[in-house]
C-alpha cells in the first residue's frame, strides 16, 4: 500500500476555487513556454520519500475537511530565492481526483497518512448534492 501525505490548502474555500487556481497556473505556465508542473513547496523532505512515490497522493484538506487527492510524481529541491534555505517541492499530477468528505482537524505543514487512513474516491465522480461539511458530519456519524 502506498503512503500518502495530507496538507491544509490554505486560503482555498472550495473545492472548484482549488481546479481553477491550478488550470490557471497551468495555462500561465503554458503561456510562457515552460513545462507545465504543479508543485507544492513546502519546508521539510519527506523521510519517507520512496514509499510516497509508491504510488502515494496528496491529500487536501479545504476548510477542515478532505475534500481531494493528487498524485504525487515526484519530489525535487528547490532554493528559496529570498533566504537562500533548500526547501522540497512536491511535483503533482494534473489530476484532482474528488474524495470521500472528512472531517480533519487542523495541523501544519503536511502530514503522513496511511492508505488504510485515507477517504475512498468519490464515486461517480461528480459533486455531491449535499455540502462538504454535512457530508462529513454525516459520514462522521455513520449515516453515510
Amino acid at each position: 500500500m502506498p503512503l500518502n501525505l495530507i496538507k491544509l490548502c490554505v486560503g482555498i474555500d472550495e473545492l472548484a476555487e482549488l481546479r481553477d487556481w491550478q488550470a490557471q497556473r497551468l495555462a500561465r505556465m503554458r503561456a510562457a513556454s515552460e513545462t507545465p508542473q504543479l508543485r507544492h513547496v513546502t519546508r521539510s523532505w519527506p523521510r519517507r520519500a520512496d514509499e510516497v512515490l509508491e504510488g502515494g497522493s496528496l491529500y487536501w484538506v479545504i476548510k477542515g475537511i478532505i475534500r481531494a487527492r493528487q498524485p504525487i510524481t515526484g519530489f525535487e529541491e528547490v532554493l528559496d530565492p529570498q533566504e537562500g534555505i533548500r526547501r522540497c517541492a512536491i511535483l503533482l499530477a494534473e489530476e484532482l481526483v474528488e474524495t470521500e468528505a472528512r472531517p480533519c482537524r487542523a495541523f501544519q505543514g503536511w502530514r503522513y497518512l496511511e492508505a488504510k487512513d485515507a477517504p475512498a474516491d468519490r464515486k461517480g465522480g461528480g459533486d455531491s448534492d449535499l455540502p462538504a461539511e454535512m457530508e462529513a458530519e454525516l459520514r462522521a456519524l455513520g449515516i453515510l
